[in-house]
């Protein structure tokens, strides 16, 4: 195993952390700079939008360019506005802090993977990625309970000095241990990536990415209210509740790309479903603490269980063109992240209580799951099974219908 593809998780590691932890810090945020919990919020919807621009705007500008020196830049950018947030002394500081590091997000991950491929036998590429991604997961299961528990103990700024830190790590790591483009860079044609676009299933697929995953995230953004003002848990008992969390979120991962492998609309209509009503069950019982934990253990794992069947599904159907797509694809998960938080704002200054999230979640899951039939069915009536035409994926093979 290529040493460089550990630097790589360190980098997406630190990435996934300055995404997460700060649902568990909310509160803390909140305080310091005396806004509401909704406009807190905005510090998570915020960094999903600005990912949406980063990994669509800045993976198209820099394909030009070496890519190991894209990542180096792209881990200035995220050291950079860490910094920016752990100094603000404003909510609109914090807020610039949060954008800067965001926008290195969704190219990051893009450009990583292609890197990450390139550093071992073609046969070997998946594994690559994935143990790319495995720093993402961890930041889930281990660095978001972790930074949430510093943030409580110390600040909540002392939280972002480490993920800065991190930062730092991983350009060191992938300033020694990546080696540098073997060949120029070749251009790719963005009117070819954009012909991917011209594919219904396509855009059903990135709507069905922003629905699934914006019904999860508007639960999970104000969970550190729910487990203490709902669900009666302490303060200090959110970090290890996260953890729970991010291990639903590892077996929902696993077992999500292995059943994408064997049908990919199945999975994701199943998964999807189950969502629902796991979200819906959890409105119920959140005063229940012994619920709480098995809810939140279920809601990361058939939430993100989707992901490697959306990621394949959007692949497949761009055909040949899947680079722009699968950026799309990243930005839909963002703008999903973005719409859960503003929805599950609107619902606690609506005054609806903290259970309201949840609710809204649940909706929002349960459109998705409309949308996500509607597509399997109409791509079934499109290709009749013998006139099919294969198309690899990062977790299956399917048809391309457009």
């Amino acid at each position: 195993m290529p040493i460089g593809l550990i630097a790589l998780a360190v980098g997406a590691f630190g990435i996934g952390l300055t995404e997460f932890v700060i649902m568990g810090l909310l509160p803390e945020v909140a305080r310091d700079f005396a806004v509401a919990e909704a406009t807190a919020g905005w510090l998570i919807s915020g960094y999903a939008l600005a990912v949406v621009v980063g990994a669509l705007v800045l993976t198209a500008a820099t394909t030009h360019l070496p890519r190991k020196r894209v990542l180096l830049g792209l881990l200035i950018l995220f050291v950079a506005g860490n910094v920016l947030t752990a100094l603000a002394d404003a909510y609109a500081l914090a807020m610039i802090g949060r954008i800067l590091a965001a926008l290195s997000h969704g190219a990051f991950f893009g450009i990583g993977s292609v890197v990450a491929a390139g550093l071992v036998a073609p046969e070997r590429k998946g594994g690559a990625i994935a143990l790319m991604f495995t720093g993402l997961t961890a930041a889930n299961v281990l660095g978001v309970p972790f930074g949430t528990f510093l943030g409580q103990q110390l600040d909540w700024r002392a939280t972002f000095w480490a993920i800065s830190a991190i930062g730092v790590i991983a350009f060191a790591g992938i300033a020694a241990l990546v080696p540098a483009d073997r060949s120029v860079t070749e251009r790719v044609s963005l009117r070819g990536e954009l012909s991917a676009f011209r594919s219904t299933q396509v855009w059903l697929s990135l709507l069905v990415t922003v629905l699934a995953y914006g019904g999860m995230f508007g639960a999970v953004t104000y969970i550190a209210y729910t487990l203490t003002e709902v669900s009666g848990f302490a303060t200090g008992d959110v970090p290890w509740l996260l953890v729970l969390f991010g291990a639903g979120l590892v077996v929902g991962n696993w077992l999500g790309g292995r059943l994408a492998d064997r049908s990919i609309d199945a999975t994701l209509i199943g998964f999807i479903a189950a969502l629902a009503v796991i979200l819906a069950l959890f409105a119920l019982l959140a005063g229940s603490g012994a619920a709480t934990i098995v809810a939140l253990f279920l809601m990361g794992g058939f939430g993100f269980g989707t992901v490697p069947g959306l990621q394949s599904r959007i692949m497949g159907y761009a055909g040949q063109a899947p680079t722009l797509a699968s950026g799309a694809n990243i930005g839909a998960f963002n703008m999903g992240n973005a719409l859960g938080a503003w929805a599950g704002g609107v619902g606690i200054s609506a005054g609806l209580g903290y259970t309201s999230p949840i609710w809204i979640g649940a909706a929002i899951t349960a459109i998705a799951l409309v949308v996500m039939i509607a597509a399997a069915a109409s791509a079934a009536r499109r290709i009749p099974a013998a006139s099919e035409t294969p198309v690899s994926g990062a977790t299956g093979t399917i048809a391309v219908a457009r």
